[in-house]
């Protein structure tokens, strides 16, 4: 009972902190019924199974805790690649930073104006890849977007995009709390790459919603970094159609506290989803990567790669299921957690599950913790490569089957460049 009362009041601490919309239009009713599902469910706890890795505390409680700025003076991501460019600043669209949103074989609107309006074909996914991403496991952060969004952008595409969609996020406040909320459809054989970076707030709430029709193809590379101090929880939840493909790659560097889940269904036969990340942990660092991936049709393949890089104290966790229904025969299922811990002091907490109903399928699941490879170390000190260098060498190769999943040889190699940097900049 005091387990209960403790969460009802922190989730009511929370809300009363949030300003929700007042002008929904045809999201009032997805929003409705989040709220009432946040309240239902209580925010996150410690002693929750699916957070027994990582404290909620600073992702549930009112106030955002403050994020000291990171200076502004490296050279910007996705610099050299031609992209349009989505800008928000502490949570809000910077449309004079931001490219002209028409563009042919795509409508990008912003949610908080098209939300003004009572009919918009968003109504059909806002809320409502989330609300299935709930069963059977609760994420109530996730509702409490929903409910709670005041921005994001609503994109649908119709066509095979040129060129990619760069949402940028740019942090100017060390109290900003913000809550996006992004939509995407596919239609039936469009194709599309969409690009993250930047730091978005002091804490961040973020959720994706992407609905990918038959054919289609989505492609998907985000960075997280920078600051040092900021926090975050961020939701991808994915429906993908026949013959349909999800792409998807994180790469985290510096941060106190970063919790990524991904939930996918496999609504469609020969669906492919791919979901993959690197993350670097140095001192102060906490992340999680939660993901959930049902097969719910025949000959699908799914593949969840992950990678952590940790030191002086970091800690990495990693939750992955797989889940395969009655009836969806020919799945292949493949999944990796791996860390390379760079001394004694970093910690990797993993819990990887197979739960399967259908009796043709290959699956297969493994996770490994570990240092450098001494004998590898040796060899290439023997033949003149420092100590430092070698061991950046070494990382970089146990950190290449997950950048391998980005099938962009040009963001492949901006990545490669990122996560040298890093290496670079803290080798002894």
């Amino acid at each position: 009972m005091a387990v209960a009362n403790l969460r009802h009041s922190q989730t009511e601490e929370r809300l009363n902190a949030v300003t929700l919309p007042e002008n929904a239009g045809w999201s009032r009713a997805a929003r409705k019924d989040a709220l009432a599902r946040v309240r239902a469910m209580g925010l996150p706890q410690r002693r929750d199974e699916y957070w027994k890795f990582t404290r909620p505390d600073t992702l549930t409680q009112a106030a955002a805790p403050e994020a000291a700025l990171f200076p502004g003076d490296e050279r910007e991501i996705f610099g050299e690649v031609d992209r349009l460019k989505i800008v928000f600043v502490d949570g809000v669209f910077d449309a004079s930073a931001s490219d002209d949103l028409g563009a042919e074989g795509v409508t990008i609107e912003r949610l908080a104006d098209a939300g003004q309006t009572d009919i918009h074909w968003a109504k059909d996914i806002y809320g409502a890849l989330e609300q299935r991403g709930q069963d059977p496991v609760q994420r109530p952060l996730a509702a409490l977007n929903t409910a709670a969004a005041t921005d994001g952008i609503i994109i649908h595409v119709t066509d095979k995009l040129a060129r990619p969609v760069n949402l940028i996020y740019r942090h100017q406040s060390t109290t900003s709390d913000a809550i996006l909320h992004h939509v995407i459809k596919l239609d039936a054989g469009a194709e599309m790459t969409l690009l993250e970076n930047g730091p978005a707030a002091a804490r961040l709430n973020d959720v994706l919603e992407v609905d990918i029709g038959d054919g289609a193809s989505f492609h998907h590379v985000r960075t997280q970094g920078r600051d040092y101090e900021r926090r975050e929880a961020t939701h991808v939840f994915a429906r993908l159609g026949t013959e349909s493909r999800f792409k998807s790659f994180t790469m985290t560097a510096n941060g106190t506290m970063t919790r990524n889940e991904y939930v996918i269904e496999l609504t469609g036969d020969d669906a492919i989803a791919h979901v993959a990340g690197t993350s670097m942990g140095d001192g102060d660092f906490h992340h999680d990567d939660t993901v959930f991936v049902t097969h719910d049709a025949q000959r699908c393949e799914s593949r969840q790669v992950y990678k952590k890089v940790l030191r002086n104290g970091a800690t990495g966790v990693f939750q992955g299921k797989i889940l395969v229904k009655a009836g969806a025969q020919k799945t292949d299922g493949y999944q990796i957690s791996q860390s390379l811990l760079l001394d004694g002091d970093s910690q990797f907490l993993a819990k990887p599950e197979l739960e399967i109903y259908a009796d043709d399928v290959i699956c297969s699941h493994g996770s490994t913790s570990g240092a450098i490879d001494e004998d590898a170390l040796y060899y290439l000190r023997a033949r003149g490569v420092p100590k430092g260098i070698a061991t950046d060498l070494l990382t970089m190769a146990f950190l290449a089957e997950a950048v391998d999943e980005i099938e962009d040889e040009t963001l492949q190699d901006e990545i490669k460049l990122l996560l040298e940097g890093w290496l670079e900049r803290r080798r002894d």
